[in-house]
């Protein structure tokens, strides 16, 4: 009788271990299949076309033909390796598939976070969220910025109900250079990093905000493609003496703050906005107009 219920459960517990087993598997399996997703749709230079998840113990990777590269995870350690292109013959361990996967939870899945309506966001530019700091990237590669009046980081979602919150909003620029474009004219500074950092320092405020925007600090760590904007900005000017080596990147670092205020109106902000009607003003002359709904 002893033997009989020792064997029952031995046979109970390795049940157990197996089906536990099969379940940490089917995890990695799936985890795997979300973190090559998000790749493939948030780099896609890197991982141009979509492939299949091929199975090699204890490998579960993609190939990308198009640029050479191998991308995937080791089920030994659960970590994701790259190989081939910039990485070059050496697998390269980019994070543990936990920490990516947590990673693209906290980013919404697919880029976005509750305190930025991200649906416009530039393609290759990931965010994620803890507490009240926000953090921004590019990772490392630059991104396609063909229209430099569309590149805020962090649009307040459209709201449905009055919050009474007023945020007044500025970016501080820390760190920034413009590579690929210069002056042939010994002794003139270059105009463009000037306009563009310049357009990056202004200050928003935002009326009936929502509530988990209020004490936002959003942390940027940036490299835009801007050749196209740059060429057909240039294009439409009567400016002599630039030269243009593509791609043109602009590079830059900064810290977007915002702070609760009484009355938008009573501010220095460049340009209000009200997320619950879509109204907007500028600031002119010090006064406020009205500009679009």
């Amino acid at each position: 009788m002893k033997q009989h219920i020792k064997q029952l459960l031995l046979s109970a517990c390795t049940f157990f271990l197996l089906c536990n087993t099969h379940s940490v598997l089917a995890d990695t399996a799936s985890d795997t299949e979300t973190l090559l997703n998000w790749a493939e749709k948030t780099y896609p230079t890197i991982f141009p076309s979509h492939q299949a998840t091929q199975n090699i113990e204890p490998w579960l990777y993609r190939y990308y033909p198009e640029s050479g590269i191998y991308a995937g995870v080791n089920k030994n350690d659960n970590s994701v390796y790259v190989l081939g292109g910039p990485w070059g013959d050496n697998p390269t361990v980019i994070d543990t598939l936990a920490s990516l996967i947590n990673e693209i939870d906290n980013s919404g899945g697919s880029g976005g976070i509750a305190a930025c309506d991200t649906a416009n966001a530039l393609t290759g530019v990931t965010y994620s969220q803890s507490g009240n700091v926000v953090t921004v990237t590019t990772n490392g590669h630059c991104v396609a910025a063909p229209d430099l009046t569309n590149t805020n980081l962090c649009e307040v979602p459209q709201q449905t109900t009055a919050s009474g919150i007023s945020l007044l909003s500025s970016n501080t620029i820390t760190a920034s250079s413009i590579a690929g474009i210069s002056t042939s004219i010994p002794g003139l500074p270059n105009p463009f990093q000037a306009i563009v950092d310049a357009a990056a320092n202004v200050k928003h405020c935002t009326m009936n905000a929502p509530t988990e925007t209020a004490n936002l600090v959003v942390n940027s760590d940036l490299c835009l493609d801007i050749t196209t904007a740059i060429t057909g900005a240039i294009g439409s000017l009567p400016i002599d003496g630039i030269v243009i080596t593509p791609p043109v990147n602009y590079f830059t670092k900064g810290t977007y703050t915002s702070q609760s205020v009484p009355d938008c109106f009573e501010t220095d902000a460049t340009t209000i906005s009200d997320a619950l009607t879509g109204e907007v003003w500028i600031n002119q002359g010090g006064g406020f107009v009205k500009v679009g709904s």
